[in-house]
């Protein structure tokens, strides 16, 4: 059965969209078939994955199509193929930004990412959807569709800030379009082993989340952070990197969480 999972944080740089390309391109190597959803307006996941914009229809026109357009033969003709058998990409461009204004109008409208991943979901194993930096319109749609929330936390100073937000729209959600949704799990990113300040952050997490939190933790990673310039996840830029096999430890675990 399909998994969909979302990747949200509405604090930007917080490892979000690193997270979701490189997740995806872990779950891929592990040969399950998957689909990167780029739902962020700046298109990081997919300038992360090699590909350029703007594309002839991205993610923004699928959401914007009739019902009676949104079929599996229609929606297949946005997803992209990547260089990794097992991953591919539903596109984003930065026109995105103005859906919530053509939206306004329409009923149903924190329903359009669900209605339109409904028709394709069958053919992949999991579904990662990297979400904007914000509590939008976007952001319900991607947590509408979601089976499941993966917060990435960076270990920083105000990681927690914003957090007590981020819970409350997750539970109206659950109250409201979307009653299944779950926490996958807080992901500790950026983490530096010689700052006590991570230290702290990390458990301070572990206090929120408590069992919630991954036994994965991510550091902060020269090679993750150069691996999007050159269009390639971490795992086919530098595949014995700290940060690739972190990345691999973290597709176990989300696998172990079936």
């Amino acid at each position: 059965m399909t998994r969909i999972i979302a990747a949200c944080n509405q604090k930007g740089g917080v490892g979000k969209t690193t997270t979701c390309v490189n997740l995806a391109a872990a779950l891929a190597a592990m040969e399950k078939k998957t689909l990167l959803v780029d739902m962020d307006p700046q298109a990081n996941s997919t300038q992360g994955l090699g590909f350029d914009i703007p594309f002839e229809e991205d993610i923004y026109d699928a959401l914007l199509l009739p019902d009676s357009e949104v079929n599996p033969e229609r929606i297949q003709k946005f997803l992209q193929k990547t260089s990794m058998a097992y991953l591919d990409l539903f596109p984003c461009s930065r026109s995105l930004a103005g859906l919530e204004v053509q939206l306004i109008q329409e009923e149903k409208r924190d329903r359009r990412l669900a209605h339109v991943l409904d028709t394709v979901k069958k053919n992949y194993d999991f579904i990662l959807i990297d979400s904007p930096p914000s509590l939008n319109i976007l952001t319900l749609n991607v947590l509408t569709a979601a089976d499941s929330v993966l917060i990435p936390i960076q270990c920083e100073y105000y990681a927690l800030q914003g957090l007590a937000e981020l819970l409350n729209t997750i539970r109206l959600v659950q109250q409201s379009t979307n009653p299944h949704l779950a926490i996958e799990g807080a992901l500790l990113t950026m983490y530096d082993s010689r700052l006590n300040l991570s230290k702290q952050v990390a458990e301070d997490v572990k206090n929120t989340f408590s069992e919630k939190v991954f036994k994965t933790i991510i550091p902060r990673s020269v090679k993750l952070s150069e691996a999007p310039s050159f269009g390639k996840p971490i795992i086919l830029y530098d595949a014995i990197s700290a940060g690739a096999v972190r990345y691999m430890e973290l597709a176990k675990e989300v696998l172990n969480n079936d």
